[in-house]
């Protein structure tokens, strides 16, 4: 399981209710420091390991959501804003609690459609009563187990197994329904200072192992390699794909009768916002003076002359609307700076690294908030005039 598919799982609960601990059982390691002190974990801490029947799971530990002061209102905020980013979290409670703290944090859950699950610990010290259960359950906890640090790890194991949401792309590709056993695939990727050293970016590699694992063929090539590629063999491809920044160059040299897209597109259409995007992306022509776009990097890595994000992207934009706009970057799952309302678009990268839920969470606000969204790829094919050809097959 490649990195941005790896299951995401939060322990969340009062300071002191064993959370470190229940991580450490899990991995094994003193993944996480485990002190009677109350607010011993500040920030969120993760650990990656990989659980049988399940996968790759990334584990990350919370600072206590009853912190207090304004350091401890800092770490609770910062606690409560990982619920965006997983797929299950685990609410740890002792001594029969239930009260403010944890059902604001459950309520925070719901708002983000994550499942939980309630694991009252130390029962060594107090046992769970029938009442405390029913309380949870009625919350919408999706189990309740009794433990302690004395149990056996097998059981919150299979606490996991059971809990954490099936995938709804176990069974989708990113080339799902676009291409089948033998056909061929052509990629062009540029190599230009954007590009990791000695490397290719995450899309392409991607794109690659997806292509492999349909049985089909992939033939990589550099954007000035296709005139030649395509005098001197016989080869038609069943569909091109490019990097977004050099769509008008593939559009030119590539033959009409060939589907074309980008590595950006196929990513949007796996795991993005698909059906907003394609409301969103028309919008770009409705930009006014001095409107503020949100671009949205879900990596963090270091701006080059050459960054599409950064440079490229911002420049076309203004070239194409004419109009003067101001851009503010978000890299990484960062906060945002101002309210998303003050935003006339927001335009997201493909979002390789990060997992369809993180990425669906980053764009909600927007979203509800009607703001328009397009996607790296989708943008700068509208504005080079090829939205169409690009979305072909899509």
């Amino acid at each position: 399981m490649s990195k941005e598919n790896r299951f995401h799982v939060a322990f969340f609960g009062k300071r002191n209710t064993g959370k470190s601990s229940l991580i450490n059982s899990l991995t094994g390691q003193n993944t996480a420091i485990v002190s009677s002190v109350a607010g011993t974990t500040t920030d969120p801490v993760k650990k990656s390991m990989e659980i049988s029947g399940i996968g790759a799971v990334v584990l990350i530990d919370t600072a206590g959501i009853d912190d207090v002061g304004e350091l401890g209102n800092q770490r609770i905020s910062k606690s409560v804003n990982i619920i965006e980013q997983i797929d299950l979290a685990i609410l740890t409670v002792t001594n029969n609690s239930f009260d403010n703290s944890e059902k604001n944090i459950i309520n925070r859950l719901k708002k983000f459609d994550v499942p939980f699950v309630v694991v009252h610990n130390k029962k060594d010290i107090e046992v769970a009563t029938d009442l405390t259960k029913i309380l949870y359950e009625k919350e919408g906890a999706k189990a309740f187990i009794d433990f302690s640090h004395f149990s056996h790890v097998d059981e919150l194991i299979n606490l996991l197994r059971i809990n954490i949401p099936k995938s709804d792309l176990s069974n989708i590709s990113l080339l799902s329904g676009l291409i089948s056993k033998g056909d061929i695939v052509l990629l062009i990727t540029p190599i230009d200072s954007g590009a990791p050293e000695g490397r290719l970016i995450l899309p392409q590699v991607q794109t690659i192992r997806d292509i492999l694992d349909n049985n089909a063929i992939a033939i990589v090539l550099k954007e000035n390699e296709i005139s030649d590629f395509l005098h001197t063999t016989s080869i038609k491809p069943k569909i091109v794909i490019t990097d977004s920044q050099i769509f008008d160059k593939a559009d030119k040299l590539i033959p009409q009768n060939v589907p074309l897209t980008s590595f950006s597109i196929i990513l949007a259409r796996f795991k993005g916002a698909f059906e907003h995007y394609k409301q969103g992306t028309p919008q770009i022509s409705n930009l006014k003076d001095d409107d503020k776009i949100l671009i949205l990097e879900s990596c963090t890595h270091h701006a080059s002359c050459e960054d599409i994000g950064r440079v490229k992207l911002p420049n076309l934009l203004k070239k194409f609307t004419g109009k003067k706009l101001h851009f503010e970057v978000v890299p990484g799952l960062e906060k945002l700076p101002i309210s998303i309302k003050n935003y006339a678009l927001v335009i997201q990268c493909g979002g390789c690294v990060v997992t369809r839920n993180q990425l669906l969470n980053r764009l909600k606000p927007a979203i509800e908030a009607n703001i328009p969204i397009t996607n790296y790829g989708m943008a700068i094919a509208y504005m080079f005039g090829i939205y169409e050809r690009a979305m072909e097959l899509l």
